[in-house]
């Protein structure tokens, strides 16, 4: 297996078709009197869609983003897109900082800066998401997933390492810690899920705030879920297809998880940079594919047989190697089963959790059962994107937290 240099150019007849499917946008009405509480509102995506044709600049944004040593790898026949940014201090932490949905490797530009100073940043783009793509057919859930990446590690020479995750990214990063549980140093999640799984008296000792969350769990708008999860091909052709239609599909996310939510976005993040991650989804064709990873969590597929016959056990740092889907002795199996998405198998490596007092549902007493939590921290600033909302109290909490491993 080889890395390759990476450098996104895309063409400028990609840009010159998004800037017309714009202009030709045939906009639905909306009914009268009608806000957020119904979807995106008519006037404010007519004007983001406007500033999105004639204001933004994607050629700025590319070369920022091609700032960063970027680079390609193929694993368990999946092209894995990734930067790479070693830190001055040589004795520094590796760090892979896990993205989710609708996320992208953008909502950790502001915290780059900062993070390298402490660790060696590995940001890789999700199977299916951005420029890791095309997906390499079913089965990349959570626990495939972690299962590549832990890879991607071993083949940089990291043989012990952090790992932070977001959403979709806070799954995948507890997997990592139970397939690879003596290279990873700490785990640090943000926008945790947490589950009841129908334990006698796991409701007894909730807090007034803890019910409150599990209450807003319950009562959370998750058609974008089911939908993605159920029917992620069919929905796909509308997004693929308008770029309006993607627009309103991320930014619906981004005014729904953001604080302060009652705000518009531009509230919490840049509007430049919601444009950029969801231009990357737009020009790598990618609304289809990303929304797969809920269909393989959702439906509880059984793919822990499916290591490839092309795995290598020679890369550098790697002690892995397949067998029926058990590598090197870790357990292959999801931390997630089902529609709860509740951990199967508690993980051992000290974890950290940040909550969103505004945003996140996060449970402490549930997160506990599932993970060897050593440190909890929960902001009244920032929300679901915190990274990206928050960099220097994101930057904060996670060096602080692994300071406390070592």
């Amino acid at each position: 297996m080889t890395i390759r240099p990476f450098r996104i150019d895309i063409p400028q007849q990609d840009l010159d078709d998004l800037r017309t499917r714009l202009a030709m946008t045939r906009w639905q009405g909306q009914l009268q009197g009608t806000g957020w509480e119904r979807g995106v509102p008519l006037d404010y995506l007519k004007d983001l869609a406007d500033y999105w044709r004639t204001g933004y600049d994607w050629r700025a944004h590319e070369a920022r983003l091609n700032e960063l040593p970027q680079f390609t790898t193929t694993i368990d026949g999946q092209n894995i897109h990734f930067a790479h940014i070693r830190s001055d201090d040589e004795s520094a932490l590796p760090l892979m900082l896990l993205h989710g949905w609708p996320g992208s490797i953008v909502e950790f530009l502001d915290v780059i800066e900062p993070l390298s100073r402490d660790f060696h940043l590995v940001i890789p783009s999700l199977p299916g998401f951005g420029f890791s793509t095309p997906l390499s057919g079913p089965g990349w859930d959570a626990a495939r997933v972690a299962r590549a990446f832990t890879h991607l590690m071993a083949m940089l020479g990291y043989d012990r390492y952090g790992v932070q995750g977001g959403d979709s990214g806070a799954f995948i990063a507890p997997e990592m810690g139970k397939h690879a549980p003596e290279r990873i140093a700490g785990i640090h999640l943000n926008a945790a899920l947490t589950f009841p799984i129908g334990q006698e008296g796991e409701m007894d000792d909730l807090t007034e705030e803890e019910r409150r969350r599990w209450s807003a769990m319950e009562s959370f708008n998750d058609g974008y879920l089911q939908t993605q999860s159920k029917r992620p091909q069919t929905v796909s052709y509308g997004l693929h297809d308008s770029p309006v239609g993607q627009l309103a599909w991320i930014m619906e996310k981004f005014k729904e998880l953001t604080e302060p939510v009652d705000g518009l976005p531009e509230d919490s993040l840049d509007r430049d940079l919601m444009l950029t991650d969801v231009t990357i989804y737009w020009l790598t064709g990618t609304a289809g594919s990303s929304a797969q990873f809920y269909y393989e969590n959702m439906n509880a597929a059984d793919w822990s047989d499916s290591s490839p016959a092309d795995w290598s056990a020679t890369d550098a740092g790697s002690a892995e190697s397949p067998s029926g889907g058990d590598w090197d002795g870790a357990t292959s199996d999801a931390g997630a089963s089902g529609a709860d998405w509740a951990a199967a198998v508690r993980g051992t490596v000290p974890t950290g959790v940040l909550v969103s007092k505004a945003c996140d549902v996060t449970i402490r007493p549930w997160a506990e059962r599932d993970h060897n939590i050593v440190h909890w921290a929960e902001y009244d600033q920032g929300g679901h994107f915190f990274a990206a909302e928050q960099p220097r109290l994101f930057t904060e909490d996670v060096t602080a937290f692994f300071a406390k491993l070592r």
